[in-house]
């Protein structure tokens, strides 16, 4: 299995994801990663003998954090990014990730890798964890900020086939973000698609609502894209703001610093749960070549695992069963 990593893309990058690369393949060593970027930087983080199933394909431009997403896609063809989604759809390589600019990402797999047939709208999907051990997988967190009944249906089906062929979940409960639990509730999207969600062929458990979202009452969580990024950018923060009000609290007293160290096992294992590099990349559902996006911030351990839900993407032939899911559940295009 070939994987393409655009090597230029994050804020810690060539050095995160050449050396997750490097871990990638040392746990698994059936992958070979084709690092896109910068050659000589790319280099530099390699050892003198470069391992046999580590590849490097030479790029002249990187897309920045701050480019213009459309422009950037489409004019800096030679970009380690769009380069690297070019791969996928042309079969050099099974799938392409970046944790790069999300925008120029969504847009080069619109342009280059294009949508599966029956797919109106791609989405982004994210985990957010949850206080039963596990992640509900969100969709979609910021690829479409406008959405019609048709695509939460497709958002569904397509999320609940990757949580149960990539994250292994077993006939995963699919929900809608809502304002209220009762039937009925929400506005004219919301009310539209919830029959629809009921009558496919999903484990669907109604709505849910956000206070709940952090408890696990589903395993993929339906939205429109404004929704779920509002929705995931105060996941975010929170998680961060206790993280830095615990540290300020453990560390303004001695007696508090002691207690502190007695707690740090229990501290380290809740921090892990909510690190995002745990959970590797997200996936952009709906493209005809499987696109991973790994978070901006990611280090060597959250690439690894980015490459690691790649191949397990590829290895369950999660689109093809997709495909076949649509048309069971007669979610092709609306006239």
């Amino acid at each position: 299995m070939r994987i393409a990593v655009d090597a230029m893309g994050g804020d810690n990058a060539p050095r995160s994801t050449v050396l997750g690369a490097l871990a990638a393949i040392k746990e698994n060593p059936s992958i070979t990663v084709v690092l896109v970027g910068d050659e000589q930087g790319i280099r530099s983080h390699l050892p003198g003998e470069i391992p046999a199933n580590i590849e490097i394909v030479p790029t002249t431009e990187v897309i920045m954090p701050d480019d213009e997403p459309v422009k950037a896609a489409r004019k800096k063809k030679n970009s380690s990014l769009v380069v690297a989604v070019q791969m996928a759809r042309e079969n050099i390589v099974d799938a392409a990730i970046s944790a790069g600019n999300t925008g120029a990402l969504m847009t080069a797999g619109l342009l280059y890798a294009g949508r599966m047939e029956g797919i109106e709208r791609p989405a982004l999907a994210a985990f957010i964890p949850n206080t039963k051990g596990r992640v509900s997988l969100t969709l979609d967190v910021g690829a479409n900020m406008d959405a019609k009944p048709l695509h939460l249906l497709q958002y569904a089906v397509m999320g609940s086939l990757y949580a149960e062929r990539v994250l292994g979940f077993e006939r995963p409960t699919v929900g809608l973000l809502n304002v209220g639990t009762e039937d009925g509730k929400g506005n004219e999207l919301t009310k539209a698609v919830f029959p629809m969600l009921a009558e496919a062929d999903l484990n669907f458990v109604g709505n849910v609502e956000a206070r709940d979202v952090l408890l696990g009452n589903c395993d993929v969580l339906v939205c429109d894209g404004f929704v779920g990024n509002v929705l995931l950018k105060a996941v975010e923060g929170a998680a961060s703001t206790i993280f830095s009000m615990l540290k300020q609290e453990f560390t303004s007293s001695l007696i508090n610093k002691v207690g502190a160290a007695i707690l740090k096992p229990g501290l380290s294992r809740f921090k892990k749960r909510m690190d995002y590099a745990e959970y590797g990349g997200a996936p952009l559902l709906g493209l005809r070549s499987p696109v991973i996006k790994a978070h901006g911030s990611s280090d060597e351990k959250a690439i690894k695992n980015a490459i690691a839900s790649a191949a397990r993407f590829v290895e369950q032939n999660v689109n093809d069963i997709i495909a076949q899911a649509l048309q069971k559940n007669h979610t092709g295009e609306s006239e």
